[in-house]
């Protein structure tokens, strides 16, 4: 019986910290550019985040989709996902050109009679890998 105890409150404390930390994550998702170059990962401190493509010459690695989990996820927590993800395909900057909230979704709420369909909706941003000449 004591065993039993001890496991459902180490569950319930793990799930705690995971809903405590997961509302404030973001999820990535990495397309490295067909024929295109392959470089080493470059430090993600080092990755700059950019609005506007450069003027200097660059080649482009890949594009990076970002989903942060929580609308309330600061934009530091997104940039660093961002820095991240572009620092596996040795980039050196990360041009965002979409960042909008849109539709990820749908659910089916109410009961038999009343049923209805709500979106989901989230935000997302999508930014293109550079690695400078």
């Amino acid at each position: 019986m004591k065993s039993i105890v001890s496991t459902v409150v180490m569950l319930l404390s793990s799930t705690a910290v995971l809903c405590l930390t997961g509302c404030n994550t973001v999820s990535t998702t990495v397309q490295q550019e067909i024929g295109g170059p392959h470089f080493p990962p470059s430090d993600p401190a080092m990755v700059q985040i950019l609005r506007t493509a450069p003027t200097r010459p660059h080649v482009r690695l890949g594009e990076i989709r970002a989903e942060p989990y929580s609308e309330n996820t600061d934009a530091a927590t997104i940039e660093a996902a961002l820095r991240k993800a572009a620092a596996k395909l040795g980039a050196d900057a990360a041009v965002v050109v979409y960042d909008r909230t849109q539709v990820t979704g749908a659910q089916v709420v109410g009961g038999f009679l009343n049923r209805s369909v709500e979106t989901i909706t989230g935000r997302i941003i999508v930014a293109v890998a550079i690695k400078y000449q």
